[in-house]
């Protein structure tokens, strides 16, 4: 394992000095190999390694190569591991998304388009009053996808999609529990858009942190 560390980091080297920049391809094994003084073994477990967490991308018949770098494809990583967490920890993940969510909230109040805008509220009108709850959660994900990826930052976006997955079973569970969830939730996105429609950057915050909070709150209660 050391001796693959090693050719992990010597590849990352690499990378983050500028000699291997994205969409590169990878010298061949055995020169690479003997370049960074490794054994084409422990080249060949680096390789596979990096190509697991979307680093590297390695061609059947054509070789290897670095990949984008886009943060969305690296942090795919990320929502791999948030899905083997434990249910005790759904709170601290929420705990994150009520910290990054309403500052990418804020964020697209100056942002954010007309068009989607409007494409934001026919999504709601879709929705109707008396959503189900896979429709709702559905709904939810999409509304707030929508808002984030309009704040424009592709790391923050990356990264609240990457936590979307255990609190979206919080949400699941909330809405076949809780009475008043669906038109709570629906009622809170309507805040949230007209802040947003008013360019309100402060309001879209504030309305978005209620929005987690409520849920962070109910689960903290049930636990």
């Amino acid at each position: 394992m050391a001796v693959t560390d090693e050719a992990i980091e010597k590849i990352k080297g690499m990378i983050v000095s500028g000699a291997l920049r994205p969409g590169d391809r990878l010298p061949k094994e055995s020169e690479l190999a003997a370049e960074l003084g490794l054994s084409r073994n422990s080249l060949r477990e680096a390789v596979r390694a990096l190509s697991l967490i979307r680093i590297l991308d390695v061609r059947q018949g054509d070789g290897t190569y670095v990949t984008s770098l886009d943060p969305q494809l690296l942090l795919e990583a990320l929502s791999f591991v948030v899905d083997f967490h434990r249910d005790d920890t759904v709170l601290e993940f929420l705990a994150v998304r009520r910290i990054l969510e309403p500052a990418a909230t804020a964020m697209a109040a100056s942002r954010i388009t007309e068009d989607q805008l409007d494409l934001l509220g026919s999504q709601l009108d879709a929705l109707g009053s008396r959503p189900s709850v896979e429709e709702l959660v559905a709904g939810d994900l999409e509304f707030h996808r929508g808002i984030v990826q309009s704040s424009g930052n592709s790391v923050l976006c990356s990264l609240l999609d990457g936590l979307s997955g255990p609190t979206t079973r919080a949400r699941v569970w909330r809405g076949l529990t809780q009475e008043d969830a669906v038109s709570r939730t629906l009622h809170e996105h309507r805040a949230i858009l007209s802040a947003l429609r008013d360019r309100d950057a402060e309001a879209a915050r504030a309305w978005s942190t209620v929005h987690v909070a409520s849920v962070e709150q109910w689960l903290r209660s049930t636990l």
